[in-house]
């Protein structure tokens, strides 16, 4: 199916971009979530006609998470869990309980933006994260486990 992009899409394309996806992917996902509409030649006139528009949106929206990237630099979260002696969690700590430790803090996030790689943190020390803010902008942070006994 032939789409037209109404914001950046990670490894697929920039605002404007027309590109082919799979039908299920555009139908259940890109379009439903407002990042794409169908290539037709009435969506694309209206797509040029609100580009400027679009163009501002998006950047008003990096320039959002720039500023809130620039504040989460090098912030350090400290999480309590239950732990035994040789440090090791019992459960472990979360995208999701990070988010709301970063949420705590004053900053707007949702658990989708911290990206853990290596999967949920289940051992007691300093551990370092990156947020994703936007397509574009990240922020280090710190998560510091605390064991409690």
């Amino acid at each position: 199916m032939q789409i037209i992009l109404l914001e950046k899409v990670q490894n697929l394309g920039q605002l404007g971009d027309v590109v082919k996806v799979k039908d299920g992917y555009a139908r259940n996902f890109l379009i439903p979530q407002g990042k794409a509409k169908r290539a037709n030649t009435a969506n694309l006139a209206e797509f040029e006609a609100r580009r400027a528009e679009l163009e501002k949106l998006q950047a008003d929206a990096l320039a959002k998470a720039q500023a809130a990237a620039t504040r989460m630099e090098g912030l350090t979260i400290q999480i309590s869990q239950k732990a035994g002696v040789d440090g090791r969690l019992f459960g472990s700590v979360t995208n999701h309980d990070i988010a709301e430790a970063i949420v705590a803090q004053g900053f707007e996030l949702d658990r989708g933006a911290v990206r853990m790689p290596d999967g949920p943190i289940k051992l007691v020390g300093d551990h370092s994260l990156v947020v994703a803010l936007h397509h574009d902008v990240t922020a280090n942070i710190t998560v510091s486990v605390l064991g409690e006994h």
